[in-house]
This record gives C-alpha cells, sequence and structure tokens, in this order.
C-alpha cells in the first residue's frame, strides 16, 4: 500500500513524533511505501521514507497550517495513497492519531469566555471537528482512557470512529535490572554525589509538563531534604521562565536543565525518582518508560498513563483537581520511603507484559484492514 502520513513538524525527541516514526517504520517494515508531508524535518532522513517539505511559509502559525492542509490536499489527489494518517488534526484524514488531548474539552474547562471569540478556538476546532465532527468518517486511534472519554463526551457522534491502542514503549527501554555503571556513569557527569537524590523529569513542552509545579514541590522540601536532593530537566523548550522562577524560589543551586538527548536509558539508572507533575497529557510515555526501567514515579491524575503506575504500583499519582500541597506532600513522602518502598522492583515486573510494546504493529494492522475496506 501507498500510505500517506501528515505532520506538521518532526524532531527527534517529542512524544507525537516518536509514535509517528515508531508506526511509519513499522508500516515500511511490512512492506508499505512510506510518503511524508511535513513543514519541517529535523534530525537525519529515514532510508525508505519519501519525505516531502511543504514549500509554504507564513509568520501566522494559524494561516502556515491552512496553506500546509490546502497544499497536502492537492498533493494527495495526484498521489492517490491508499490511506491518509494524520498525527495532527486537520481536514482530509482518513485516520488521525491522537497524540493531542481533546481541543474543545481544555477550551470548555481550561479557558476563559473571550477564548471562543480568538482565531485561535475557530481554526483549531474547526480542525478537530474535521475529524470527529458529525460530517466526518474519519477513523482515530487514540491512547488512553482520559482521551476516550472526552472525545466521546465532546464528539458522541464519533464513538464509533474511536479505537483505543496499546502503549507504544520500545522493547530497549526495558530492563531486567538497573545498571549500577550506567547510574554511577550518569551522577559522575552531573556532579551528583551517591548520598544525594536526584529527581528526573523528561519532556518537551516545559509548561504544559508542569515544570513551575516541580520547582515548587522542590522548594517546599525541607530544607535538610532539599540540601541533598537535585532536580534534572532533560527536554525541548525554553528553559529561561522556568530559571527564573528558580532563582525566585531559592532552589537554583538545585536546578539543571539539558536539552533533549537520546541517552535517557542513563538517566533512568542515575535518577531516584521520575517527577512529572503535566498539566494535562494524552498519555506520557516517559511514566511506562521510567516505570519498565524500575525509576519510581510521582504524577498526576490528568496524564493518560498515570494508570499505568496505579496498575504497576510503581509509584503514586495525585488526585484531581491538582493541589500543590498534595504534590509537596507525596514528593517528601515518596523520598523518605524510597529506601524501603517496593516501587522499582514493582516497574520491573510490569514491564514484562508484552502489550505495552505492541502499538506500532496494532495500528499498522488496523491501516491495512481500512485500506482493504
Amino acid at each position: 500500500m501507498k500510505l500517506c502520513f501528515l505532520i506538521y513538524n518532526y524532531f527527534p525527541y517529542g512524544g507525537q513524533q516518536r509514535d509517528f516514526m515508531q508506526i511509519a517504520s513499522e508500516c515500511a517494515r511490512q512492506g508499505h511505501e512510506i510518503l511524508v508531508y511535513t513543514l519541517r524535518w529535523q534530525g537525519e532522513h529515514t532510508p525508505g521514507f519519501d519525505i516531502r517539505i511543504v514549500p509554504v511559509k507564513s509568520n501566522n502559525r494559524l494561516k502556515l497550517y491552512r496553506l500546509y492542509t490546502d497544499w497536502v490536499k492537492q498533493a494527495i489527489d495526484l498521489e492517490l495513497p491508499d490511506l491518509v494518517i494524520g498525527f495532527n488534526k486537520m481536514p482530509y484524514l482518513d485516520v488521525y492519531f491522537a497524540a493531542d488531548s481533546c481541543f474543545r474539552e481544555k477550551a470548555e474547562t481550561q479557558r476563559g469566555a473571550y477564548y471562543k471569540f480568538t482565531p485561535r478556538y475557530r481554526h483549531f476546532l474547526a480542525y478537530e471537528e474535521a475529524v470527529f465532527g458529525e460530517t466526518s468518517s474519519s477513523k482515530a486511534l487514540v491512547l488512553s482512557e482520559i482521551q476516550l472519554r472526552a472525545y466521546e463526551q465532546y464528539y458522541p457522534q464519533s464513538k464509533g470512529r474511536l479505537f483505543e491502542v496499546p502503549p507504544g514503549i520500545t522493547e530497549d527501554r526495558r530492563v531486567e535490572n538497573i545498571d549500577l555503571a550506567a547510574r554511577a556513569s550518569l551522577r559522575e557527569e552531573l556532579g551528583i554525589g551517591e548520598s544525594e537524590l536526584l529527581l528526573l523529569q523528561i519532556g518537551s513542552g516545559f509548561k504544559i509538563k508542569g515544570v513551575d509545579r516541580a520547582l515548587m514541590a522542590l522548594a517546599s522540601l525541607p530544607p535538610e531534604w532539599r540540601q541533598k536532593t537535585r532536580y534534572v530537566l532533560v527536554g525541548q523548550g525554553k528553559p529561561n521562565r522556568f530559571l527564573r522562577l528558580a532563582r525566585k524560589l531559592r532552589v537554583a543551586d538545585r536546578v539543571q536543565v539539558l536539552p533533549g538527548r537520546d541517552d535517557i536509558p542513563r538517566f533512568f539508572a542515575g535518577a531516584d525518582l521520575l517527577l512529572h507533575p503535566a498539566y494535562q497529557e494524552s498519555a506520557g510515555y516517559v511514566l511506562l518508560e521510567a516505570t519498565i526501567a524500575g525509576l519510581p514515579v510521582l504524577t498526576t491524575s490528568s496524564c493518560g498513563y498515570a494508570s499505568h503506575i496505579r496498575a504497576a504500583n510503581s509509584g503514586q499519582v495525585c488526585a484531581e483537581p491538582f493541589r500543590q500541597d498534595e504534590l509537596n506532600e507525596k514528593l517528601l513522602s515518596m523520598l523518605q520511603q524510597l529506601p524501603d518502598a517496593n516501587w522499582s522492583k514493582n516497574g520491573l515486573a510490569y514491564g514484562k507484559n508484552p502489550e505495552l510494546y505492541s502499538m506500532p504493529s496494532e495500528a499498522c494492522k488496523l491501516f491495512e484492514q481500512w485500506a482493504q475496506e
């Protein structure tokens, strides 16, 4: 088959981008032709992919997306692919991979009344309705029960077109035991003593990932705990506002920010706790990746994969609605319990479930089925 993949931007460290790469690579392994239309591609070009940079430009992001959509529509009409698969919401999709949460839900619950009169609201609502609305026939792959409930609530007519897929964790993230050599190497590289505690946060888009919440939780620790705790943030984003917040909270000497990188398993081995108090996260692969690497997790209920933390008993989850004092209390409690808790062992055991690694193959099978239909 000829499969056409649409994604606005590709870079190696985003969750959406990793989903795209895993699924498209699996489809290529099954012998299908892979055609990609994107506005920007960062990193090496994948062998076997026909990657086409869409030649449209605008300083206005909404206009850029509309120009992209119009240009791609003409290209699709010429190429006649068997299936059009989008990783961003937009018109003309046969399948949408729901890397993002429900826009209408966020607009209704997290924005003021004025927001509905903005061009941004009109644009993104129209693009979401193109996938989930009454006149759409697009199917959607959703990542979590949280997503499924939201889309069914705000787009009940889409119910028969939503398909939940298993997680897309890669096998190389699973370990049998924590690599002590990798742990020692990373901590030496970062200048962290073995008697210190390393809080790790990983993710691109620092605002939505709750970096401010993490810094406030760090600052809330009693002085004796704060002085032996280090916080390392790894990801693609703009850190300046959060570094200013760290200085304001007087924890700047305990904070380090690193750009996105490929050796994340070393960080899982070297850290003592993954802190991920995101405001909203459709899935949150890092939660599962940390769990199956034996790293305890503290997260929020607004993350789709928080359910796996509960199922694995590999950490703790803050309730909704979120309260900063609950996060603060749980952080201190978990740090105090680390020497005796079974969170690490439970996570390693949970990682033996083969279903955790099956998303790319399941998605490919569905594409083949739908293309034939």
